[in-house]
């Protein structure tokens, strides 16, 4: 991908931030950010921002996962692991995507 100046310039804000610029092959058009066990999918839209792209995850082996309802219970699922939705894990995307978002946001 070809990036802007100013597209740079929120990547490197993002990295500052403890964000890591990250690809995944699945998603070869858009732009990988993760922090920790979350990760979210940002689409350049124009040329000065990025939009996300679906929703942040939690992450299973280093793959977004689905959060779904299974007997009452809540997991995170990949394939065929999954991880029981904890308020710590919940907490700690709720963290991300809020955190993403402000960063987003344009600098004036």
């Amino acid at each position: 991908m070809d990036f802007t100046p100013q597209q740079i310039s929120i990547l490197e804000r993002l990295q500052a931030r403890d964000f890591q610029i990250v690809a995944f092959p699945m998603y070869a058009n858009y732009v990988g950010v993760r922090r920790r066990n979350c990760a979210a999918l940002l689409a350049p839209v124009s040329a000065d921002r990025f939009q996300l792209h679906g929703q942040p995850a939690y992450l299973i082996g280093g793959n977004f996962s689905v959060r779904v309802t299974r007997e009452g219970r809540d997991w995170f699922v990949w394939k065929k692991e999954k991880l029981e939705v904890t308020t710590e894990r919940l907490a700690e995307l709720e963290r991300f995507a809020a955190q993403l978002s402000q960063t987003l946001i344009p600098v004036i």
